[in-house]
């Protein structure tokens, strides 16, 4: 008796989001996605002053409503700020579907850490570092000038940078 040769795909190597597609559409429609770009894409759909501190958890339909709702998990003290742009998520949201697919807007709010499913980690706002000092940026480029890869040179006197603007105590002295 002969074992069956595995399925051996013959277009060489897939993306590893087309391999797993099939697995990530039934999960967003257990929870009412049927549209995974809600899912995928929150930050170019809503913005991300919204991303932030607001995640899709869930759509639900309402058979006496049309259209249907939209639950996002936020924290305690962004859900004022949440409730303020409900217009303008919900237009952002429809504009992603190509039609009023979502009436309303749920706000479920949790505490920041907790039990597993009532867990939120929502994404830090960026720090904006401060530019460096010019004599720091001079000092640093003197130093990788004799580099002749251009590349190079940028990379080094960018670490010239960061390690002279370190404070002291890190740098070993």
């Amino acid at each position: 008796m002969q074992t069956p040769k595995p399925h051996r795909r013959l277009r060489g190597f897939e993306p590893a989001a087309g391999l797993l597609r099939g697995q990530i559409r039934s999960a967003g429609e257990q929870r009412g996605f049927a549209e995974s770009r809600v899912l995928t894409h929150w930050a170019e759909i809503v913005g991300d002053a919204v991303a932030q501190i607001a995640r899709p958890v869930k759509i639900g339909y309402r058979r006496d409503a049309f259209g249907a709702s939209l639950t996002l998990l936020t924290t305690g003290a962004a859900a004022p700020l949440l409730e303020m742009q409900k217009p303008q998520i919900l237009a952002r949201v429809n504009a992603c579907y190509g039609y009023a697919a979502i009436s309303r807007i749920v706000i479920t709010q949790t505490a920041p850490t907790g039990f597993a499913e009532g867990q939120v980690a929502f994404a830090a706002a960026p720090t904006v570092k401060a530019p460096p000092d010019p004599a720091i940026a001079q000092k640093a480029a003197e130093v990788a000038a004799p580099v002749r890869d251009a590349g190079l040179r940028d990379a080094l006197a960018a670490l010239g940078q960061n390690i002279l603007t370190r404070p002291i105590k890190q740098r070993g002295k």
